[in-house]
């Protein structure tokens, strides 16, 4: 006896692939970091995905001056806030994550290689150096 699937269960297997399925443009919007310091911003420039600091909860130092980028090896980049730094950039959409770019660490000044991954509504974000075995992830929450 030859069994056939019905035409209903093979339309629920392709939806839920589809469902599951997420387009380049997802990583697009606000997301608040892991430690709830900073809100980053992502979004697409020439074709490529970046993200900026919007965002402080600590804006200020202790004398009511903004935050700058003090870490920074280039020291004229230095003198620049915090608030509007670039912390991703260069980023390309391949199969399920964001790859090719880097992320800068402003709290020691240093750039890594990264790559970003959605899971569960949650971002995903790997620094690391040399492969990515060797770092470290954090993970970001969607704000809008």
């Amino acid at each position: 006896m030859k069994k056939t699937i019905p035409w209903f269960s093979i339309m629920l297997f392709f939806l839920s692939f589809s469902a599951i399925a997420q387009s380049a443009d997802d990583v697009l919007g606000l997301w608040l970091t892991d430690d709830g310091k900073a809100r980053i911003e992502i979004y697409k420039e020439n074709g490529k995905y970046s993200g900026k600091i919007v965002w402080l909860k600590e804006p200020n130092n202790s004398d009511g001056s903004p935050k700058l980028d003090v870490e920074n090896p280039d020291t004229e980049l230095q003198k620049k806030p915090i608030i509007g730094l670039n912390l991703v950039t260069g980023f390309t959409f391949n199969d399920d994550q964001w790859e090719g770019g880097e992320i800068y660490d402003p709290e020691n000044g240093k750039t890594y290689s990264c790559r970003m991954r959605l899971k569960s509504g949650k971002l995903e974000v790997r620094g690391y150096i040399g492969a990515p075995m060797f770092g470290r992830t954090v993970v970001w929450t969607k704000v809008k």
